[in-house]
């Protein structure tokens, strides 16, 4: 006999990851008649999930098989192993003339194990989170996920869809207890400003708070005044990395955190019982991404995104979904679907049902623009990327002329 068994309270709190939802609505769309090219349809393009299409690098997967050939797969050190953590501060040094000592880096199972050790070593019940809507909605998630309180401030295209020193200090409350910031930004693509950012910080650091920064994207900037780390700022600041976007190990769940040397011992507790260590396979392949032939492919593969950039922005602008924001990192263009008069969630599945076009509703990302907004991935080929633009065109007219 079944019964219903009581869950967590937490687990009420935390909402649907709607973009994995719209992921399997795709998913059946593209297994239906209309995406059956022996029944007259074409293919599904999706646009709406934030993997590169570029994957891991030659040297990075054979390194693996290598490694895997000699049979040998053991723990590491919860940190991680001491090469990789080696390797990231000569990168740290050689890319941002940063001091990054190996000992402040945790190697972690992607970035959303380290924002959970981030999460569960400095926050708890009653302590609230400064964080900027839109914004990640895994990232609040984890902040709700310790029992404390995401708070979410409407940030608009003036601000560059980024939280401001003057917000902070005004929603600033005893029960504060730090931001939790992404720049570039998922969705959005936009960074803060670096002295918007500096201004932050000293408010942050002079009510005894912390200031957490999401840099997973950083290296996929394409404008030389936001490529600057927030670790410039101080060692008192804490980064949240990732080796998916960048490095395009997506499915090899590896990331890293960077911390005052204070909080290395408590997150590396955490991390021993959690998670006992990140893979050891996906850290030794890891370390041939600081070869310089994988960092020059890394580079042109930047300089391709940008180009794709490029493309993609001007045509939405064009065909009446407006990028408020030119995205200056990541790979999204967050557009304006207000001129069309439908939802962006309406027109999100319109398009997958009748374009055949998968995107990303802006719901997942924070409610003051959910409905209004829609994010695109141009994670994608420049071929798939100019045919989903045509489709959208096409639909779009249609609907306007219905």
């Amino acid at each position: 006999m079944s019964h219903d068994l009581r869950l967590a309270q937490r687990v009420q709190r935390i909402q649907p990851f709607y973009v994995m939802e719209c992921a399997k609505r795709a998913d059946e769309i593209a297994r239906s008649a209309v995406c059956d090219p022996g029944q007259g349809g074409r293919h599904m393009i999706y646009l709406n999930i934030g993997e590169p299409d570029f994957g891991a690098s030659a040297a990075v997967r054979e390194a693996a098989a290598r490694f895997t050939a000699a049979g040998q797969v053991p723990y590491t050190q919860a940190t991680g192993l001491v090469a990789l953590r080696q390797r990231l501060s000569d990168w740290y040094r050689n890319t941002q003339n940063l001091s990054i000592a190996p000992e402040r880096i945790v190697i972690t199972a992607g970035a959303s194990a380290a924002l959970q050790l981030a999460c569960l070593a400095l926050f708890e019940q009653g302590d609230e989170v400064l964080m900027p809507d839109p914004s990640y909605p895994c990232n609040r998630h984890f902040v709700a996920a310790v029992d404390a309180t995401p708070v979410l401030l409407p940030a608009g295209s003036d601000e560059r869809f980024q939280l401001t020193d003057a917000q902070v200090r005004a929603h600033w409350t005893p029960r504060s207890r730090g931001v939790l910031l992404a720049s570039p930004s998922n969705p959005t693509g936009t960074s803060i400003a670096p002295e918007e950012l500096a201004r932050i910080h000293a408010f942050v650091r002079e009510q005894g708070g912390v200031t957490v920064v999401d840099e997973i994207y950083q290296s996929l900037s394409y404008d030389d005044r936001y490529r600057r780390s927030a670790l410039a700022l101080g060692e008192d600041v804490i980064s949240i990395n990732s080796f998916s976007k960048y490095f395009g190990m997506t499915g090899w769940r590896l990331g890293w955190l960077v911390l005052p040397p204070s909080l290395v011992p408590a997150v590396e507790k955490l991390a021993q019982n959690l998670y006992i260590c990140p893979s050891t396979i996906a850290q030794k392949a890891a370390l041939a991404n600081f070869e310089p032939d994988s960092l020059a492919e890394f580079e042109r593969r930047r300089e391709e995104l940008r180009r794709r950039r490029d493309m993609v922005v001007p045509a939405l602008n064009a065909m009446g979904l407006p990028v408020p924001v030119l995205p200056d990192g990541a790979f999204y263009a967050w557009a304006d679907a207000s001129g069309t008069g439908m939802g962006s969630w309406d027109l999100c599945m319109d398009l997958m049902q009748h374009a055949q076009v998968a995107l990303t509703p802006g719901r997942d990302f924070g409610p003051a623009l959910g409905e209004r907004f829609l994010r695109l991935s141009f994670a994608s080929s420049m071929d798939d990327l100019r045919e989903a633009l045509s489709r959208i065109r096409v639909r779009l007219a249609q609907l306007q002329s219905s």
